[in-house]
């Protein structure tokens, strides 16, 4: 056991490599590609360490290529999670035990091998398995992931600094402890580096983890977990279970040895996962930490002095980057009438010059929606708008399913501010703009706040400063993530802590301490270096 101090120097967010011809990333991201795409793997349950083949198997496709096979998994059931959950509890006590600068130590190292050997073969497997583009896999499964892994570290080392005061004659300290239990990690398809963190995040200050990754991408998530094992880590402290959300999170949740819920997902999931703890809570060994990013309806808002080639450009990628599959896409925005025949003009122009394919051919800027059911219900959107008076289509409006799950980038017009794709989450390339009369600013911003449920992102322009803490002062609470003449996507680990509230989650801010001190239990000591003999009280004496 160690008996010195440890702190984790500041880390610096990892460079983003630009895959542009003639780079060395592109030529190896190019052959990892071949090499994923002519090896299809078969993905077990990874379980105290042991790889579990259950058959009851699933096939994983690229969605931009229905005929490009990338492999077979095994999907676990109850059996599995309740030996999942055993072996997590089997482990823990040592994993605890463990001085928390050695269990650092290996994430550092796991973020080392992300950074190196491993940074194709994760990006590689999120653009086939996800379809996401160069840049996009870049600044998630390799910039983010190892940033999420570097900067969990080093906050850790800050929260374990912090101690309170002691009056004279007594020392006060607090020790840090994981939460009894196992923590129940569920992860969502859009990012690999979310899938990664929230694991990691409880784990790394030591707990033990049940982890279901998204089923339509397991890929990624398999080939992280296999890094994580070759940086170190112990069997048995991450479990992982692709499956079903039924087959794995019921039991999951109903597990009396819960002790925490990590989440990344839909509203009406989440929520199905509360109401699950909260029936059963008196039955329950401990109260669950309940921790849930679960979406948005973005927005972008533009006062009349905005400088319009940038406005352009935010919307475009805010609204059209990974296909609109970001939670904190731009779906919405507010743009006064004024500026509408210039915006309109130059906005029409940048999107039809948008090219949508295989993203393993590096010139397309999107790619194919996840699968089925999301293109299904994108287009059911689309559609319906097509159908409202109220509405007319700016941009794009087809969608193709025939080679893969492909939707143009669209861009609706709505006189309605309160229409349905106005209000509800779409997770799809659709951005709608409501125009609207300069001098119904107030008006405006009160809608924008109003309109949807959500909290998640957004994002006000305009150069008249006055105008614009106006601005942001109307929307303090309609926004977790708020950005100022930028698009509201794109947050940054260590620079711009990411979650949102109402709808959207429990705003625990994800890579920022606070995240992390959802998993930990403290403990405060008071040690009195003299204690009294006697127990009376001066105020007692008569004289």
């Amino acid at each position: 056991m160690s008996n010195s101090y440890f702190y984790v120097p500041e880390p610096a967010n990892e460079p983003v490599l630009s895959y542009a011809p003639g780079t060395a990333e592109r030529a190896h991201l190019q052959e990892e590609l071949v090499r994923l795409s002519n090896n299809p793997v078969e993905v077990p349950l990874i379980i105290g360490g042991r790889e579990i083949r259950t058959g009851d198997m699933a096939t994983m496709r690229a969605p931009h290529k229905h005929a490009l096979e990338l492999g077979t998994y095994h999907r676990a059931g109850g059996a599995e999670v309740e030996q999942a959950i055993n072996a997590a509890l089997a482990a823990r006590s040592t994993w605890a035990a463990l001085p928390w600068e050695q269990r650092v130590s290996i994430f550092l190292r796991a973020a080392e091998l992300l950074a190196g050997p491993w940074r194709a073969t994760l990006n590689a497997a999120t653009v086939l398995g996800q379809s996401k583009t160069a840049h996009q896999a870049e600044i998630d499964s390799a910039c983010e992931l190892i940033d999420f892994l570097r900067f969990n570290a080093y906050y850790l080392t800050q929260i374990m600094a912090e101690q309170p005061a002691s009056s004279s004659g007594v020392w006060n300290r607090v020790e840090y402890r994981p939460l009894e239990g196992f923590v129940f990690a569920v992860t969502p398809f859009n990012f690999t580096a979310i899938a990664g963190n929230l694991p990691t995040a409880p784990a790394m200050v030591g707990n033990v983890v049940v982890w279901k990754p998204a089923s339509s991408a397991v890929l990624s998530a398999y080939y992280f977990m296999r890094l994580m094992e070759e940086a170190g880590l112990p069997p048995g402290v991450i479990n992982f279970l692709p499956g079903s959300g039924r087959q794995v999170g019921e039991p999951a949740i109903a597990s009396p040895d819960l002790a925490g819920i990590h989440f990344t997902g839909s509203t009406r999931v989440f929520q199905g996962m509360w109401k699950a703890v909260g029936d059963t809570i008196s039955q329950r060994k401990y109260y669950p930490r309940i921790v849930g990013e679960t979406g948005g309806k973005d927005f972008i808002f533009a006062h009349a002095s905005s400088h319009v080639p940038a406005l352009v450009v935010a919307a475009l990628r805010g609204a059209f980057e990974y296909q609109g599959q970001k939670c904190s896409a731009a779906s919405r925005l507010y743009l006064p009438r004024s500026l509408w025949p210039t915006f309109r003009e130059k906005y029409v122009a940048e999107v039809s010059k948008i090219t949508v394919g295989d993203p393993a051919d590096f010139s397309n800027f999107m790619s194919a929606v996840i699968d089925r059911p999301a293109f299904e219900t994108i287009r059911g959107y689309i559609e319906q708008a097509k159908s409202d008076p109220n509405v007319a289509v700016l941009t794009g409006g087809g969608c193709d399913d025939s080679e893969g799950y492909f939707i143009e980038p669209t861009t609706l017009v709505t006189q309605d501010p309160q229409s349905v794709t106005m209000c509800e989450e779409i997770f799809g390339p659709v951005l709608t703009i409501y125009v609207y009369e300069d001098d119904d600013l107030e008006e405006t911003l009160r809608l924008c706040n109003d309109t949807s449920p959500y909290a998640l992102t957004g994002a006000i322009f305009g150069r008249d400063g006055y105008a614009l803490a106006h601005m942001s002062d109307a929307l303090r609470d309609a926004a977790g993530n708020f950005y100022i003449n930028d698009k509201p996507t794109g947050a940054v680990v260590g620079q711009q802590p990411f979650g949102g509230a109402r709808a959207s989650g429990t705003n625990d801010k994800a890579g920022s301490a606070q995240n992390l001190q959802r998993w930990l239990s403290v403990r405060t000591i008071k040690e009195t270096l003299s204690p009294p003999a006697s127990w009376r009280y001066p105020f007692m004496d008569s004289e």
